[in-house]
Order: structure tokens, then C-alpha cells, then sequence
């Protein structure tokens, strides 16, 4: 996709919305869709939706901000963009930020769920983490634990990792790092919720790796085994909010850059101590 950010509102009513499940413990609930042109797929989601409020979240908004942030650390991740739209639900055209992902999966791939995968492939008697690590696949995890603890992903369940076998190759890989949108303070629904909600509290998290503490995930990284990040700098705040005024509220971009600059901090300390 050539442009992260379109702000100029198209027209997307041609696509067909379906819900799938909000695991969040949040009301509303969120809707995908896909298109398939050119031989391109490309998927759509929309931040947390009500019928009668329409957008109550801004899910898709994080799922940018998370994107930016990846980049500048050099972690793998899925591309995301955020789009000004026009769509239809239930017969009625609703003006909505979405966004939107291309399928990452390349020819003769098939996709499955970790945990489906682990179900069918893992030892009796084996950790998510253990069976991963026996995969090779210990610096994608030890990335994720990290990439969770900084956004507060509530998540991760074990649909959100997915692994892609190449059945003429007959290899196996993890698909690349996605589905970030509940994370941040995406339960904050105005400013004042943003105002009193505490940045480094360690809520539970919804881990398919791990326990739920996105904190002590971490130390379930060997010191040997700390992923080697870009630094993330104060002056990254303007590139992670760049072109968002008037998409979320001011106050929002500066409570989600004060959790994603604390976060950082408090990841630097651990790994220094």
C-alpha cells in the first residue's frame, strides 16, 4: 500500500461486513470484511462498533500507531492502513476510520492457529513457549513478549499467532506480527477515562504465551536472548502521531505516547539491570 494515512473519505459501501468475536470484555462488538481485486486481497476491520453509536473505539487508530512504532524498532510486522470511508451496515452508510491489511500469506500457503497447530504437533506435556522454542521460532516469541508488554496488549490469544506451512515447499513459518488493535488505552472511550488511566499498571492480559502479566512475560526472555531493537527516542512521538489530530483527541495521542515512552524506559531499565 503506497499511502499509511488517507484522510480524503472513500467510497467503501460496496463491501460486506461480518462480525467475529470481541474477546476484549468491552461492548460492541467488530466487523470484518475483504476485497479481492486484481488478484490483490486486501482485508478491512473497524475499531469496536455499535449499531446504534457506530465507531465506539479506535482500535484501528492503535493498529497505525503500532505499526509506526514496529518500524522504527526493525520488529517484522504486518503493514497496516488507516482509512477514511464511506460504508455500509445494515442498510444505513455510516463515516468511519478503518484499516486495512493485505493478505500476507504467499502462494501455496495455507494458515493456521498456534494453538490449533500446537494441539495437533505439541508434546503431552509442553508449554506454548517450550513447543515454539523447539520450532525455532524463539526470537518471533521473545519479539511479541516485548512488543505486548510496550502496547499492553490484551490479546494475544492463541488465534493471534498463526503459523503458515508451504505445503510444495513443505516449510513452516509465523506469519508476521498483527492484530494490535486492543492494546494501548483502548478501553478509554473519552477523555476523561484518558486523563486517570495509569499507564504502567500491569492489567491482566489475555496470553496464549505466558502468564497474563505482560510484565512478567518478560523475564521469560534469557538475557541472551533480548531482541536487539532500534532505540526508540522522545523526538519519535511526532512520527508515531503524525497526521492524527482531529482522527483521536489530543489528550489521547499524548496519554498513548506517554504509556509507549514509559513502557520503553521501563524495558530499557529491565534489560540494564
Amino acid at each position: 500500500m503506497n499511502t499509511q494515512l488517507i484522510r480524503e473519505k472513500q467510497d467503501l459501501t460496496y463491501l460486506s461486513w461480518s462480525v467475529y468475536r470481541n474477546s476484549s470484555g468491552t461492548a460492541g462488538s467488530f466487523l470484518k470484511s475483504y476485497s479481492e481485486l486484481g488478484g490483490r486481497k486486501v482485508y478491512y476491520k473497524l475499531s469496536n462498533f455499535d449499531k446504534v453509536q457506530g465507531v465506539i473505539g479506535h482500535e484501528c487508530v492503535n493498529e497505525l500507531i503500532v505499526d509506526r512504532l514496529l518500524t522504527i524498532l526493525g520488529i517484522p510486522h504486518l503493514s497496516y492502513q488507516l482509512i477514511h470511508a464511506d460504508i455500509m451496515v445494515d442498510g444505513v452508510i455510516r463515516d468511519v476510520y478503518l484499516c486495512a491489511s493485505e493478505d500476507f500469506k504467499e502462494k501455496s500457503e495455507s494458515k493456521i492457529a498456534l494453538d490449533a497447530y500446537m494441539e495437533i504437533e505439541g508434546y503431552e506435556v509442553e508449554s506454548a513457549l517450550d513447543f515454539c522454542v523447539r520450532k525455532g521460532w524463539e526470537d518471533y516469541i521473545y519479539q511479541m513478549l516485548v512488543v505486548d508488554y510496550l502496547i499492553l496488549n490484551r490479546d494475544r490469544h492463541g488465534a493471534n499467532i498463526e503459523v503458515l506451512r508451504n505445503s510444495r515447499k513443505k516449510t513452516f513459518r509465523m506469519a508476521p506480527l498483527f492484530d494490535h488493535g486492543l492494546s494501548l488505552l483502548c478501553r478509554c472511550m473519552n477523555d476523561s477515562q484518558v486523563d486517570t488511566f495509569d499507564v504502567m499498571e500491569d492489567k491482566p492480559c489475555n496470553n496464549y504465551i505466558g502468564s497474563k502479566s505482560t510484565w512478567e512475560n518478560l523475564k521469560l526472555i534469557p538475557a541472551d536472548k533480548r531482541p536487539i531493537l532500534n532505540s526508540l527516542h522522545e523526538s519519535d512521538r511526532e512520527r508515531i502521531m503524525e497526521g492524527l489530530d482531529g482522527i483521536i483527541s489530543v489528550a489521547l495521542q499524548d496519554k498513548i505516547w506517554e504509556m509507549i515512552w514509559k513502557r520503553w524506559c521501563a524495558y530499557e531499565d529491565f534489560c540494564n539491570s
